[in-house]
């Protein structure tokens, strides 16, 4: 049954024999018939989830549920293609069900490797940035996860998949939960973003007992139990000297104690051809020993400069006011009386690269401010900040100011998680030899 139905990124052709139908419109209908249904609460929950990550894997069995599912969900849409074509009570009642195309080409980034070269889960999924990535490399996603509602907002909006809610529902339970680690989609790499959290002071060891009760235990947990050849996470770089350096010395052995090979390193993507000073520490640990060089800096280049980013005669809405630009002006000049280097960050399209943008831009826009020529500065707008972080032109920001300004400062920069990730297929396809360590 399940070969009736499949979905495609391009628009179909419309001499098409296949029923045509929109992602959120089998959504809504496979939803309207299973919260009629008895689900446990987990499932019920996340129901939008797995019908929308299932939509992009029809053949696959539905996250969560068993292989009955699928083919009640496919006879469902195959018998709303037949019902929109013959109507309701058709003269025939050897009337075919029709075979279902899901149309995601409405999408801007809808889901294109049908074949893919490696499978993904993106943890702490925020906006999609892992996504970005490992899909333009040939990936595929089968699993993604994210608790802020309105990060899945704009994923969905993006990818045309919800994300799964709060990853401890999957690793908080033992295997005959309805949601286990067990349940997580088979993947070759597990990728992420993960919260910089301090770690237990009971423990001595400095290893994976220690990781509980943060959400990196949930990755062990998840790595653990479904050993992925890559696990490629993402933290601020003041991991490493994070609760005095024990905090990342517990990831590392943490890490190795279940069987990974670990490198890490610091690097800018300013290196990697977005004009943003923004380091970030990143771990790669393999399942098997492996070779492994992070990418050379200065071999990508998206942009030249910041004025390469920025949008002529910007609209009057990101000129800051009068009070708040005199409120910038005075603050700094009392951090630089008290001696310390806080204040408001200006910037003209001829510099190489502005400062890192944060989550909390959306208040005062101070870290990263635009002069204008005979008024007051600016802030970045939305689209300006898809292209700080290396997103697509074709990438649509969350509606509100707020939500989309955090969601940026949030994500990793899109051009970095590429090179490192080429770098990742490159080291998986070679014959491996001497094992070089690298914790830089």
């Amino acid at each position: 049954m399940s070969g009736n139905i499949d979905y495609t990124a391009k628009p179909p052709a419309k001499s098409t024999a296949a029923y045509v139908c929109s992602p959120e419109k089998a959504l809504k209908t496979i939803l309207a018939v299973e919260y009629s249904n008895d689900h446990s609460e987990i499932i019920r929950d996340e129901l939008p989830a797995i019908i929308s990550h299932w939509l992009q894997d029809p053949k696959a069995d539905p996250i969560l549920l068993d292989s009955s599912y699928k083919d009640k969900w496919t006879k469902i849409l195959s018998s709303l293609g037949r019902i929109e074509k013959v109507g309701l009570f058709p003269k025939s009642t050897k009337t075919a069900d029709k075979k279902v195309l899901i149309d995601y080409s409405g999408f801007p980034l809808p889901p294109v490797n049908k074949k893919p070269k490696f499978n993904f889960i993106d943890l702490f999924a925020g906006i999609g940035g892992f996504r970005l990535a490992l899909e333009s490399l040939g990936g595929k996603c089968v699993f993604s996860s994210e608790w802020d509602k309105h990060a899945k907002e704009t994923y969905y909006s993006n990818y045309g998949e919800i994300p799964f809610g709060d990853i401890t529902n999957f690793t908080h339970t033992n295997p005959n939960d309805s949601a286990a680690p067990e349940k997580i989609p088979n993947h070759d790499i597990l990728c992420g973003g993960f919260p910089c959290q301090p770690f237990s002071q009971a423990g001595r060891q400095l290893g994976f007992d220690d990781a509980r009760g943060t959400l990196f235990y949930d990755i062990l947990t998840i790595a653990k139990t479904q050993r992925p050849k890559v696990l490629f996470l993402e933290n601020v770089k003041r991991l490493r000297g994070h609760d005095k350096g024990r905090t990342f010395q517990v990831i590392c052995n943490a890490l190795e104690e279940i069987g990974y090979t670990v490198y890490s390193k610091v690097l800018k993507a300013h290196d990697y051809g977005v004009p943003q000073n923004r380091e970030r520490i990143f771990i790669v640990a393999f399942s098997e020993p492996r070779s492994f060089n992070f990418p050379e800096p200065r071999k990508y280049q998206l942009y030249n400069n910041l004025g390469d980013i920025l949008e002529p005669d910007q609209d009057e809405q990101y000129t800051i006011s009068d009070k708040l630009w005199e409120g910038h002006q005075r603050r700094l000049r009392e951090h630089k009386t008290k001696g310390n280097g806080f204040g408001y960050s200006l910037f003209t399209e001829e510099d190489e690269y502005a400062n890192t943008i944060s989550a909390r831009y959306w208040k005062d826009g101070s870290e990263i401010l635009i002069a204008q020529k005979g008024k007051n500065p600016r802030i970045l707008s939305h689209r300006e900040c898809a292209r700080l972080q290396g997103y697509p032109e074709e990438f649509v920001p969350h509606a509100s100011k707020r939500h989309g300004y955090q969601q940026f400062g949030n994500s990793v920069a899109v051009p970095v998680i590429t090179a490192i990730g080429e770098e990742i297929i490159k080291s998986l396809r070679t014959k491996q030899t001497k094992i070089r360590k690298s914790r830089q």
